[in-house]
């Protein structure tokens, strides 16, 4: 099997942003407090810095984010995979989310946790690390954000997609 080569560090950043932007579900990952995983596939909204999800508040996702605060996020398949190590900034209560973020949100997803009994919460998480690569070329220069920011060349800079690049 002949493989491409891997893709510049600048390069797989704006794939990411792509993937951000234009998937809709992903893979969240969190834990007790204990440390017992727990993994569900939940729909997403990304606005350009964080991601937002929404679960019914009894669900052990939610129960875990407000527990600890941390989520791995994972996007993709095996040869194309994203991860996504992000931290709880904001904890909204479906009623109370602003309506240009919950019409965005169920545009997106198609599904309006506002419409839901039960409880249903948005989250609000940053990343703090992402990851992403192909094949095992890329696995050397897989970090592209650590603490919450971007990295390109040697120094770390913020990065925002283009409008281009976001359609």
């Amino acid at each position: 099997m002949t493989r491409p080569p891997a893709r510049p560090r600048d390069e797989r950043i704006r794939d990411t942003l792509h993937r951000l932007e234009h998937d809709v579900d992903a893979w969240f990952a969190t834990a007790d407090p204990a440390g017992s995983p727990y993994l569900m596939p939940l729909s997403f909204l990304w606005d350009g810095h964080t991601v937002l999800i929404s679960t019914a508040g009894t669900n052990p996702t939610a129960r875990f984010l407000e527990a600890t605060g941390t989520s791995r996020i994972a996007f993709g398949h095996t040869r194309d995979v994203i991860l996504v190590d992000a931290e709880l900034r904001e904890t909204i209560p479906a009623a109370e989310i602003p309506d240009e973020v919950g019409d965005a949100f169920a545009a997106r997803t198609g599904f309006d946790p506002r419409d839901q009994s039960g409880g249903y919460l948005y989250f609000r998480l940053a990343p703090r690390k992402v990851q992403a690569w192909r094949e095992a070329n890329e696995l050397s220069g897989r970090t592209l954000m650590t603490g919450g920011t971007w990295l390109t060349g040697e120094e770390p800079h913020s990065i925002r997609p283009t409008r281009s690049e976001r359609s």
